[in-house]
């Protein structure tokens, strides 16, 4: 993790939040690389719902919503913990994960538990007196739930069908862990998927199945993917299961039922029935940033002082770099820079440029970046219009031919 941490901060992929002002703990902010690679897992993540499924819609809700929704989605009460503090270190635990009476760190004396709410509180209003609380959004799935009766009204959806959103949720995480794992504000990819009760097993199944398979294609080391069957679970749920990286909960799985529309019909008054009941959910809710961290520490790799990021060609933030032999030949710069900007702007490739030091510490620099492939131009290309390919997990090369390299990376990247 220490490893990744840094080459994150080196290489442009995360950035500590507000770090110029010593940083704020549960807060991180995307560079230049990272948020290429994040939107390129989100494209894919939404292309595998919308696009690949002709019975799924999208959604994009807001991030603050009417206070009484966290009242009839249980999180105003449910999100509620009690806390003891070390009243030496300060460090906070939930009572429920102490042993003892002693702190876990520094065995200093705690304080008698406390009660703290997860929910991040807010203000709107402009007058001081009159403003009223509410919340930022502890999960995004509730405004689906909030927009259902919107969506059947407006579209022509039948059951089953379902409802997607990528969204931003903010927690107010006792222990902020292991870097972007557990952090305050987070970005999570729901499904919510509506259907007749008696055809919840069935969905569940699917779901669960699609799921996993859609994360395999995905980790270079897929065996490192696993479910978790939940023993404890919610009133509402027949099952529930997580799909795990190396044992850390990636993406849930639920069993719903008709407990949301339900407890929304009642608390709105509205009738969120559609097709004469009210139908039953299967949820897949995933974390994007813990997908995103666990795709890197699957993709590290060392050999010798050689650091490779073998990310999946799609996920990676830069597809493919060009370089010239040599940057002080003005010829081999210029076909370079041709093949470049053509990769760039007109086949779309996420493209690099780089012309400093020697072609060694060049693809050294892009294997860190997890870019699959380098091109170099030298003095053959000028003779025979053909270039070298680097291929960044073997460093194996082949000899293309240059009219050739938009369908060789069409084909790589199908």
């Amino acid at each position: 993790m220490e490893k990744i941490v840094a080459l994150c901060k080196r290489r442009g992929f995360i950035y500590p939040g507000s770090e110029i002002y010593g940083g704020l703990q549960g807060f991180y902010d995307y560079g230049p690389l990272g948020v290429e690679m994040k939107n390129n897992l989100k494209r894919l993540w939404w292309q595998s719902m919308t696009v690949d499924h002709d019975n799924i819609v999208g959604l994009d809700g807001a991030i603050i919503t009417h206070p009484q929704v966290w009242e009839a989605s249980g999180h105003v009460q449910s999100f509620k913990d009690p806390l003891s503090e070390c009243k030496q270190c300060h460090h906070r635990f939930k009572s429920d994960d102490l042993e003892g009476d002693s702190c876990p760190d520094c065995q200093g004396e705690l304080t008698p538990p406390r009660e703290y709410n997860t929910l991040v509180a807010t203000q709107l209003g402009v007058i001081e007196n009159e403003k009223i609380t509410t919340y930022l959004r502890g999960e995004a799935c509730q405004t689906i739930y909030l927009n259902f009766k919107n969506v059947v009204d407006s579209t022509r959806v039948k059951l089953p069908f379902g409802i997607c959103q990528i969204g931003k949720a903010f927690r107010n995480e006792v222990t902020i862990s292991n870097f972007l794992f557990r952090i305050r504000e987070f970005e999570q990819w729901d499904l919510q998927w509506f259907t007749k009760p008696e055809e919840m097993d069935k969905w569940f199944e699917y779901w669960k199945e699609a799921r996993m398979k859609w994360y395999q294609s995905l980790f270079t080391h897929p065996e490192n993917l696993t479910y978790y069957q939940h023993e404890k679970l919610a009133h509402y749920a027949k099952k529930a299961f997580d799909i795990q990286y190396q044992g850390k909960e990636m993406e849930g799985i639920h069993w719903r039922g008709d407990w949301d529309l339900g407890r929304h019909s009642e608390y709105s008054g509205q009738d969120l029935s559609f097709e004469g009941l009210i139908p039953s959910i299967v949820e897949t809710s995933g974390g994007v940033d813990r997908t995103f961290l666990f795709l890197l520490l699957d993709a590290y790799t060392e050999e010798g002082e050689r650091i490779i990021l073998k990310l999946h060609p799609q996920i990676a933030p830069v597809k493919v770099a060009v370089f010239p032999l040599l940057a002080n030949k003005p010829d081999l710069v210029n076909k370079a820079q041709e093949i470049y900007k053509h990769l760039r702007l007109e086949l779309g490739l996420s493209t690099a440029w780089d012309d400093r030091g020697n072609i060694g510490k060049r693809y050294y620099a892009q294997d860190e970046i997890g870019t699959p492939w380098c091109i170099t131009v030298d003095f053959q290309t000028l003779e025979d219009s053909t270039v070298t390919v680097r291929d960044r997990d073997s460093a194996g090369q082949i000899r293309l031919p240059i009219a050739e390299l938009d369908s060789y990376f069409a084909k790589q990247l199908k």
